[in-house]
Formats: C-alpha cells, structure tokens, sequence
C-alpha cells in the first residue's frame, strides 16, 4: 500500500481523491489530512479514513478540532497546527504521495518541500508551479520526485504525450498544445453586463464543481490563464505554442497536434476523479467511479476563440509568461487579491481585471531565481494590489 497525504482534504479535490480512495482500500492508506478551517469536514473524513496526522492551519481551529476528537474512535490522531505543519506532513517517511490541493499561493511551500524529499506529487495547485516555476521542477529533477499534473486539462495533455513521457521534457513530435476552456458562466454575457455581475452568479460554474475562488477565476478564464503558464512548464513549451480553445461542453480536456498532422484529444465526463484515478493509477488505471461517456448524449461539441477584450485576464496571463522572472508571480498574488476583494464585494467583477494589470505595471520582470526573491514579490505585489482596490474605492 501507498502512504497518501492529501494537502487540502476538505476542498472539492481533496473529497473527490478520497472517494477514490474508497474504491481501493488495498492500494492507498492515507497518512495525513490536513485543512484550513472546516474542522467538521475533517472529523467526518478522520472517522473514514482514521489518519496518523490531522493538520488544521489556524491553531484556534486545531484546538477546537482535538476537543472534537476526544473521545472518539479517532482520538489517538496526531492533531498539528501551522504552516510549517503542512510541510512536516507532506514529507513524513511513510508517505509516497502527496496530493496538492490547497487552493493559492498557500499550496507552495508544502508541495516545493514534498518535491525535495522526493515524493509523487499528485499536482492540483497550480499556483505552487506558477508562482515558483523552474524552481520547483529542479527540485523535482534533483530529488527523482514524481511529477503528476492534476488539473484536467494538463492531466489530459499528458495523457496525450507519448509513450513514456516525464514532465518537464520536450516532447519533439508534439508542435502544439490545445488547451480547452469551458468559458465560464459568462461566455455569452453581454460585456457591458458583467459590470454587475455578483459573486454568487459568478461562482456558478456551468460543468465544474469548484470551490469559490476557482469558480471566479474560471468566469473571468484566469485560471485559464494560470494554466496556460503552468502548461509551458510541465510540457516544456513556448506560450506561443499553447492556443486557448473554448469548448463549452468540457467533454475534450485538451489536445495535443503533433507533427505529421495528428490531434490526440483525451475526453470524458466533466468529473475530477477522472484525472485523479489517472494519477493515482499511473502508469496503470484503475476504476474513479465516474460514468462512462455517453457520445451521444453529447451529440456535438463546440469550439470557440477567446475573446480578450471579454477575458483581459487572460491576456494578462500570456503577458506574465512571456515577461517571465517574477511577473507570473505578480499575476498570481495581485489575482487572489482581487478576488477576494470581488468575493467579499469591495470591488466589481470587472475591476478583478484592472487591479491585477495596474499591479504588473509597478513591476519589473526581475529574475526569479531563489525562493527568497518569489515570496518577496508575492507579499508586494499583494501590498500593491491592496492599494490599488483602495484607489478605485476613492
């Protein structure tokens, strides 16, 4: 049995992986949970799973979780608190696998520090890999760590790649990424409309089950954004190689266009435990308890450019790679600062855009080779950002 730590137990991944879980009790035992602060989620998934370490980031939280516990078949867990508790978890010697799932800039340094202990690293946080980028793949390269990408769409390229592909290698054949987007709930809205959109319409994502700050960045295709910077990382290619496809149906994950005029796509249900039983299985597959695809229930498929003046985020994204340094970086925190301020109203949905372009423009693309200078620039381009909302709020 493989020992699985699962960074972001409680968020819509960390629950998709371990239904999977339940499906093979022979061939994962989860050694560690962890959360931010959704202890009652945590305690349910205790009592399944019966963990060795239980980490709840706020230490009032993991407080409140061991009173919990007490007294309950799972009282003998170890309950851990901190971030430095994440990183502890994620690199204990009887875990083979570590799933990233917690959402932000947060999900760096755990996921970086299972990367140096040579660990498989099962990756939904994107942001660990943009915001660090040659970084954490040398650190993946020196320690003989695994690499799996996590997210649909880059789990579907490398399904895509060829026989016996590693991330972070140029796959010569391959001249082209097609990188597939659903378009968000407002693929359609007229543009002077989305100056009123509300958090709660934007959260509603039409395919996908996400937690809120994903939502909100598939509506404005940010995350499309964040992954076409990770998609140049892990496939090890240029931005002006990877063309963004809107495809509302979310039915093809992505594709890859090879050199004698091949296009491999990898298609199914719009359910991440697809992409999460891929990894796990890897190099084999074994069953994630998602429907099978009924082709013609589909009956047609769509496909669409994006339009920039609708998605600015997106352009901004391939600004960022292309500058590279610290600016996908700038993008990212600036992003989860903007965000956040739509989700708790202080800005319009159309000033998430605007913040993050007027906080690149205080930026310089300056190299970003050690951890110390990208954890600078995330804290000022968040300090910038702030500014930034307050002016607009004048």
């Amino acid at each position: 049995m493989k020992g699985l730590c699962i960074l972001g137990a409680t968020g819509s991944i960390g629950v998709s992986t371990l239904d999977v879980v339940s499906r093979h009790p022979d061939q994962y035992k989860v050694i560690a949970l962890t959360a931010n602060a959704n202890i009652d989620v945590l305690f349910e998934q205790c009592l399944s799973f019966h963990p060795e370490y239980a980490v709840v980031v706020t230490e009032s939280k993991a407080e409140e979780f061991k009173q919990k516990i007490a007294g309950s078949s799972v009282a003998d867990i170890k309950v851990l608190s901190g971030s430095q508790a994440l990183e502890q978890v994620a690199t204990l010697n009887n875990v083979d696998a570590v799933m990233a799932a917690i959402v932000g800039a947060a999900g760096l340094l755990p996921t970086l520090a299972a990367a140096k202990a040579g660990k498989t690293i099962l990756l939904a946080n994107k942001e660990a890999l943009v915001m660090s980028g040659q970084i954490f793949l040398q650190a993946v390269t020196d320690s003989g760590a695994v690499l799996l990408p996590i997210d649909s769409e880059h789990n579907a390229i490398f399904q895509c790649m060829p026989a016996g592909y590693t991330t972070g290698q140029v796959a010569k054949q391959a001249r082209r990424i097609l990188l597939t987007a659903s378009g968000g709930p407002f693929r359609k809205t007229p543009i002077a409309d989305l100056a009123t959109v509300t958090p709660e319409q934007a959260v509603a994502h039409p395919k996908w089950d996400m937690g809120r700050k994903i939502s909100v960045d598939s509506a404005t295709m940010m995350n499309k954004g964040l992954e076409l910077i990770e998609a140049c990382l892990l496939f090890n290619m240029s931005p002006d190689d990877i063309q963004v496809v809107i495809h509302p149906q979310s039915i093809i994950h992505s594709m890859v266009d090879y050199v004698d005029g091949s296009v491999l796509a990898q298609m199914g249900n719009p359910d991440m435990r697809t992409p999460i039983a891929y990894a796990m299985a890897w190099p084999e597959r074994f069953d994630s308890g998602v429907a099978p695809l009924n082709i013609f229930e589909v009956a047609h498929m769509d496909f669409e450019e994006p339009d920039l003046q609708r998605f600015p985020c997106l352009r901004l994204a391939y600004e960022a790679i292309k500058a590279g340094g610290i600016m996908p970086t700038v993008l990212n925190a600036a992003n989860e600062i903007a965000v956040q301020a739509f989700l708790d109203e202080k800005v319009r949905f159309v000033d998430i855009a605007t913040i993050i372009e007027r906080s690149m423009a205080q930026f310089r693309a300056d190299s970003a080779e050690n951890l110390a200078l990208i954890l600078q620039a995330d804290q000022e381009a968040r300090a910038v950002a702030l500014k930034v909302i307050a002016e607009l709020a004048n």
